[in-house]
């Protein structure tokens, strides 16, 4: 399978959980939806192109994160809508996460999105973007840089140790409390055409946080025959 190795980062994030509207917070790292979304923006694809192509390249590619440096999250006022003397108009808090960075692959599993995801690589290996990538919220620009092309190869049960995150299904292997700095998510992987992350679409991940690894047993997959991922 064709896989790419990028380096995804900014000085600010916020990739809302859908179940806190009202005060947002956010999830630990990039989601597969707000991939996908970054994919739409670099290609230039407006919002009812986007509309199909989200439960399409949701099934069609796969992706795993390394979280590259400590997960720091800081609470600020902030509102789409301008400020007015009316003091019920404050704007509510949001949680950001302060200077993310990611090592991010991304998996083609399904040749009918070939032609996006090569055109995707492309427009990062030249540094160009039809719409400007974001993290999650206009506010939060994203840099891309491309890192290495690659082959994927699927291996069904193993242990294999990686920097990146696994699912609450993989079994633990080896967990050294007074070195590893784990986390813990529930992320968004499927949006269908209406822009809904579906319930059954959710996925619970751990994480090893600020270039720690984790050894577990369970599927995964080596990018060219290297380094080890669990991708979702």
């Amino acid at each position: 399978m064709k896989g790419v190795r990028l380096n995804i980062k900014g000085n600010w994030a916020q990739f809302r959980r859908s179940e806190t509207n009202n005060n947002p917070l956010s999830h630990d790292l990039i989601t597969k939806t707000a991939l996908v979304g970054m994919i739409g923006a670099v290609l230039g694809k407006n919002r009812e192109e986007m509309r199909n192509l989200f439960p399409v390249l949701c099934d069609d590619l796969k992706y795993g994160v390394q979280v590259k440096n400590e997960v720091k999250k800081q609470s600020w006022g902030f509102t789409f809508r301008s400020a007015t003397n009316d003091w019920d108009k404050v704007p509510k808090q949001m949680e950001f996460l302060r200077n993310p960075e990611y090592e991010v692959i991304l998996c083609l599993v399904n040749q009918r999105s070939e032609a996006l995801f090569t055109s995707f690589v492309d427009y990062c290996k030249e540094e160009k973007a039809c719409y400007n990538p974001v993290l999650g919220l206009h506010n939060c620009p994203a840099e891309i840089r491309w890192e290495e092309d690659g082959e994927i190869e699927y291996v069904a049960d193993g242990v294999f140790s990686t920097k990146g995150f696994v699912t609450s299904k993989h079994i633990p292997e080896e967990l050294d409390a007074n070195t590893l700095r784990i986390g813990f998510d529930r992320i968004p992987c499927f949006q269908n055409d209406d822009f809904w992350n579906l319930p059954e679409g959710y996925v619970s991940i751990v994480y090893p946080s600020a270039g720690h690894s984790i050894k577990v047993r369970g599927e995964h997959y080596l990018f060219n025959g290297e380094t080890q991922w669990c991708l979702i």
